[in-house]
């Protein structure tokens, strides 16, 4: 391998020398070859020395740790962005248009919330699964989608395609009213109230009840699967949980989404994506809620001061986003949670990232990556297929179901 510890000063030197050189031979022939060339070479440089790194593992035990070393090769290696596309935003931009959709075919259940209201869970059941054959302990992964995603989200299906590679089955929990089903009471969803999902999990485990069953949370899913391991501790039948992109203090992710051009980019976008929600239920919802005053909502903070705190209860909007952020729960976690985060994720900026909270907790662990936006995590020339992110997944979730008595009594 070509070391690449010489004096950056000196190739900086060098190459400005060369290219205004090439500059006087003229723009066209040879001239022009040569300044791409002295470009390309100046840019791949660039790319192996701040781009292309290994991710920082960090853990607050020493048996988690040296499991994820052992059985999760993908924490090891170096990850290399798409060279064409490694800014955050430009990642977090392009993963739902250049990334392929796999074809799964679900079976949709329906169930009934204690409310009155109705889940909507998404199986796919893997029967031709050869290496678990057995449907009746055929290991069963949950996932959760972000904050308005569904189970045809192309991360959710490559997750899927995964799982089926493993020859595990899958059940896709969608928030109340974003699948396509009738919204039956005015309640919806948020990252704080976990009792959709506690449902969700017994109604799985009754329904399985000799098969492993694990969990994997993208963004709002995440935090939410994270709030629901701080709140439970170890009264969970959850193997392990693995979380992408998550938001772990929400006060700094919706300041960080307010910024100019993030704003842009991405809150007006997600905010119009929360009112078409509630304008496709206004029938149910306009008895409760001032409508018209929520439609007016100009960012994610305005849309939850006027309707996701008032809906659950909050006094203020504070009070919601403190009790949504899992930074305050990761203590009480007490099943093995692996957590995925780029450095340079607008949606949960690199300063709240927990690390000294996982430092504390031995059933914790954090992969930071230098790069990779939010849920973007592109990998390879032409990124159709799998993701980093994807191969996180894979690894984790058959290490769990396959070698998870290796993580009992983390503590030890």
């Amino acid at each position: 391998m070509i070391s690449l510890d010489f004096n950056l000063n000196v190739l900086t030197r060098d190459l400005s020398l060369y290219l205004e050189n090439q500059v006087k031979v003229g723009l066209f022939g040879s001239g022009v070859l040569s300044l791409v060339l002295g470009f390309s070479a100046a840019y791949a440089y660039y790319y192996l020395i701040s781009v292309a790194k290994k991710p920082q593992l960090i853990s607050g035990g020493k048996k988690f740790y040296q499991f994820l070393r052992d059985q999760c090769p993908v924490v090891s290696e170096t990850y290399y962005p798409t060279f064409w596309c490694w800014e955050s935003r430009i990642q977090t931009v392009l993963r739902p248009f250049v990334t392929a959709k796999p074809g799964v075919s679900y079976r949709n259940e329906l169930i009934r919330a204690a409310d009155g209201g109705q889940i909507s869970l998404d199986w796919f059941d893997n029967d031709d699964s050869a290496s678990h054959p057995n449907s009746a302990t055929r290991p069963t992964v949950l996932l959760l989608p972000g904050l308005t995603g569904t189970s045809r989200e192309s991360y959710i299906l490559h997750m899927v395609q995964q799982s089926r590679e493993l020859g595990y089955r899958c059940a896709v929990f969608n928030n109340r009213g974003v699948s396509g089903e009738t919204l039956l009471t005015p309640r919806t969803y948020c990252a704080a109230n976990t009792e959709d999902l506690e449902a969700v999990i017994e109604h799985i485990q009754r329904a399985n009840e000799d098969a492993p069953l694990m969990a994997a949370g993208v963004s709002m899913g995440g935090m939410m699967l994270a709030n629901y391991l701080g709140k439970k501790g170890r009264e969970t039948c959850l193997k392990g949980v693995v979380v992408f992109s998550a938001g772990w203090d929400v006060f700094a992710c919706t300041a960080s989404l307010e910024k100019p051009l993030d704003r842009f980019l991405f809150n007006s976008y997600l905010t119009s994506c929360l009112q078409a929600g509630v304008d496709r239920h206004k029938s149910v919802l306009e008895k409760s809620y001032d409508i018209d005053h929520v439609m007016k909502a100009k960012t994610i903070r305005e849309f939850d001061e006027r309707f996701t705190s008032i809906m659950f209860g909050y006094p203020t909007n504070d009070d919601y986003y403190h009790d949504a952020s899992p930074i305050h729960k990761l203590k009480s976690v007490q099943v093995p949670m692996l957590c995925l985060n780029a450095a340079d994720d607008v949606f949960s900026p690199c300063h709240a990232i927990p690390v000294e909270a996982v430092k504390q907790n031995p059933n914790l662990a954090l992969l930071i990556t230098c790069h990779g936006g939010h849920i973007g995590f592109l990998e390879g020339l032409w990124p159709r297929r799998s993701t980093y992110m994807d191969r996180v997944f894979k690894q984790f979730a058959k290490a769990v179901i396959e070698q998870g008595g290796d993580l009992n009594d983390l503590s030890s």
